[in-house]
């Protein structure tokens, strides 16, 4: 949070008073609809940054308003006043006089644009939200829950059709919103031997580690070398050679290059080809 507020003087605040900040950012005047106008004006024509500095500190109490909003989800409210802040720097940026509305109803937009992106960031370490539609859902599920408990089947298909999302999108949601955020590995202060304490190290299985299916794997893969080799080695050379260049080599060789190598057509080499495949997985079976 910022240590100074200013307008036409510099307010002093206490660094890390966000009661301060408030009290002093309440104190900065609010501007008239001409006065905003001509402010709107000397930015947007001209590139005045004295008039946008006057037009963002005017507007703090509204950031404050609107990130109080968002105190339930349990992040610090400076952090969401400073997030909001940032909203109403891009929306100043961007605003245009001319268009006929107030900087106030235009700015909302990007006020709550970064306060939500702020909170879907910070508020699990696992994102909870990341489609639209989940991210919909996330800001309006508690205004729509009237009680503590979870919701009945009746209040999840009035939820869903209120939102526009299906209803296994709410039950999906709720239970993401429910759960909490734990670590991989047991912590230090954990008892190994306590039946209580659990964690996804202990019991999720990395399938790619097991060593017996990687052993059988690998002797499967020898296994097949082997009889590949062997199945090769009952071929002419010139076959060998014809499957060697076509199928083995990490570049393959094209029939019209083999063709001029053995100076026979290419159809030829499709044929002397296809009848070595046929002989190798006569053997190799």
């Amino acid at each position: 949070m910022s240590t100074m507020i200013q307008s036409n003087s510099l307010i002093a605040v206490p660094s890390g008073s966000i009661e301060a900040y408030v009290s002093a950012a309440a104190r900065v005047p609010m501007l008239k609809p001409e006065e905003e106008r001509e402010l709107a004006e000397r930015l947007f024509h001209d590139g005045d940054l004295q008039a946008a500095q006057k037009l963002i500190m005017s507007h703090l109490r509204f950031v404050i308003h609107v990130a109080k909003s968002y105190s339930g989800y349990g992040l610090p409210h400076a952090d969401l006043i400073q997030e909001g802040n940032v909203g109403l720097m891009k929306a100043v940026k961007r605003f245009n006089p001319d268009v006929g509305v107030r900087l106030v109803s235009f700015a909302v937009h990007w006020i709550k644009a970064e306060i939500h992106e702020f909170v879907l960031k910070n508020w699990r370490i696992v994102k909870v939200a990341t489609t639209k539609s989940q991210r919909k859902l996330f800001f309006n599920l508690r205004k729509n829950k009237k009680r503590l408990g979870w919701f009945n089947q009746e209040e999840v298909n009035h939820v869903a059709q209120a939102l526009g999302v299906s209803t296994s999108d709410v039950v999906e949601m709720e239970n993401r919103m429910s759960s909490s955020d734990c670590a991989f590995d047991l912590s230090s202060d954990d008892d190994d031997s306590g039946a209580s304490t659990f964690a996804p190290t202990q019991y999720l299985e990395d399938k790619a580690s097991d060593v017996a299916v990687y052993v059988e794997e690998k002797n499967w893969e020898n296994h097949a070398n082997r009889k590949l080799r062997s199945a090769l080695a009952t071929l002419d050379e010139r076959s060998q050679h014809i499957v060697q260049a076509r199928w083995l080599d990490d570049k393959k060789t094209t029939l019209q290059t083999l063709a001029a190598y053995y100076e026979v057509s290419a159809e030829r080499v499709r044929q002397l080809e296809k009848n070595a495949m046929k002989k190798l997985k006569a053997a190799m079976e």
